[in-house]
């Protein structure tokens, strides 16, 4: 269901534990930040929606078994989805599973008002250690920068730095890559250096401190677009500011 036009957002999250509530933490993040959308169908292999009215109920025993089936509200005209899974520790950061949570929405008006709401309740029920949202089209570029002499030779788009892949990683907390709305949990922002008042007054000022300690960062007042000129330099910014991000800091 991925469309030119949508909002991409993904979370890294601790694994999946017995009894585990954050599938359906999830889920009701985004309806909270979304009071219009209702995810109470699944979809079929066909790629038909099947309601579900015991949804709660459904979700955890799906939960039971370590998964975040694929739900959407049901509306083709401006389609809402959301899937979870686990991530094997020999393909993550610090050598420990993971739980990695998508979600995607319709880029429009409303979806962009709520993208910083959607992104800290799907994070924040996941507990996520870190996570971003971003339009498709900057997202695609973005995943692009992800490098590697035999794995993925190449050179980024657009003078972007290379990123590493995270199973090079030191910790599960560190950013794979910056994205136009990043969620950083406490952890995060501690292992990147922010915030720094004296270096960080610009992020800060378009950034929220969510409950649980960690931020909701803005790196563009608009969605990130890197046609705009503005828009790739405060990316190039970013990358520069925190070079932690994408493992390209080895640790002493």
């Amino acid at each position: 269901m991925t469309t030119h036009n949508s909002l991409i957002l993904i979370v890294y999250a601790p694994a999946f534990m017995g009894d585990d509530s954050r599938p359906l933490a999830v889920v009701h993040g985004i309806e909270r930040a979304l009071p219009r959308v209702r995810l109470e169908w699944e979809l079929s292999q066909a790629g038909r929606p099947i309601a579900l009215p015991q949804r709660d109920r459904w979700l955890a025993e799906a939960s039971a078994r370590g998964k975040l089936p694929l739900l959407c509200n049901g509306d083709e005209s401006y389609p809402v989805t959301v899937t979870g899974w686990g991530r094997p520790a020999r393909q993550s950061a610090g050598g420990q599973p993971q739980f990695e949570v998508h979600a995607e929405l319709p880029l429009d008006v409303a979806s962009i008002a709520a993208a910083a709401d959607v992104l800290e309740g799907v994070a924040e029920g996941a507990r996520a250690l870190w996570g971003h949202a971003t339009p498709h089209s900057a997202a695609v570029e973005i995943a692009r920068q992800t490098r590697d002499p035999v794995r993925k030779p190449g050179v980024p788009p657009r003078g972007l730095p290379a990123l590493g892949f995270p199973d090079k990683f030191r910790s599960p907390a560190i950013p794979h890559c910056l994205g136009w709305l990043n969620y950083w949990s406490a952890a995060a922002a501690q292992g990147i250096g922010f915030p720094d008042p004296a270096r960080d007054a610009d992020l800060l000022s378009q950034a929220r401190r969510t409950a649980t300690g960690g931020w909701v960062v803005r790196l563009t007042e608009t969605p990130l677009d890197l046609d705009i000129p503005a828009h790739l330099e405060a990316l190039v910014r970013a990358y520069e500011r925190f070079p932690e991000i994408g493992g390209r800091v080895t640790p002493a």
